[in-house]
């Protein structure tokens, strides 16, 4: 004995569920490529194709936000992960223009998208140093690892835990890989 009404109706509401799953998951796979594009221009120093990648990526994220809802699509693990990536790119955007760390305008993120991003970031910076000090630039070597160093003063006043732990835990790795170069680059003359 079942209510058949009922029933279609759970029916409808589950299919729904899966096209709007279908289609955050699309569009993060989306976001999550392009910023690790905008990660790879960064690096080979193409400014203008990072910048004009991160805006398409801001308005697929105030799309997917306005379609489906923050909490919606907060809901999604590949809509976690592209948001993580594009955080990454966006602050290794702002480090390399000079600029400070801070929220970003128009898009909407929870603290473990930041925290995340700002960890992954460190990362980025050693591999950054690492191709400067190839390329005999010392001097972005030690400002890279004072950027690392006050991000890590910082980070420091978390207690993190599971997820954001490891995050941590290997921007800390990141830190000491920095320390290790200049430390190289410094006795080498």
């Amino acid at each position: 004995m079942i209510n058949k009404i009922f029933i279609q109706k759970l029916k409808k509401e589950h299919e729904e569920s899966n096209n709007e799953r279908r289609q955050i998951i699309s569009l993060a796979n989306i976001v999550l490529h392009d910023s690790k594009r905008v990660i790879f221009s960064l690096h080979r120093g193409d400014m203008t194709k990072a910048e004009e990648s991160l805006v398409e990526i801001e308005k697929i994220l105030m799309k997917l936000e306005k379609n489906f809802g923050y909490e919606r699509v907060y809901s999604e693990g590949a809509y976690k992960a592209a948001v993580e990536e594009y955080a990454e790119a966006k602050t290794l955007h702002m480090v390399i223009n000079g600029k400070k760390i801070d929220k970003f305008s128009g898009i909407k993120l929870d603290y473990e998208t930041y925290l995340g991003g700002i960890c992954d970031l460190t990362g980025e910076l050693v591999r950054r140093a690492t191709n400067e000090a190839a390329s005999g630039n010392r001097d972005e070597v030690t400002r890279v690892k004072k950027i690392i160093n006050d991000i890590m003063a910082e980070l420091i006043e978390f207690n993190m835990s599971g997820y954001l732990r490891t995050k941590y835990d290997q921007a800390r790795g990141n830190l000491r890989k920095i320390e290790q170069m200049d430390y190289d680059l410094k006795i080498r003359g």
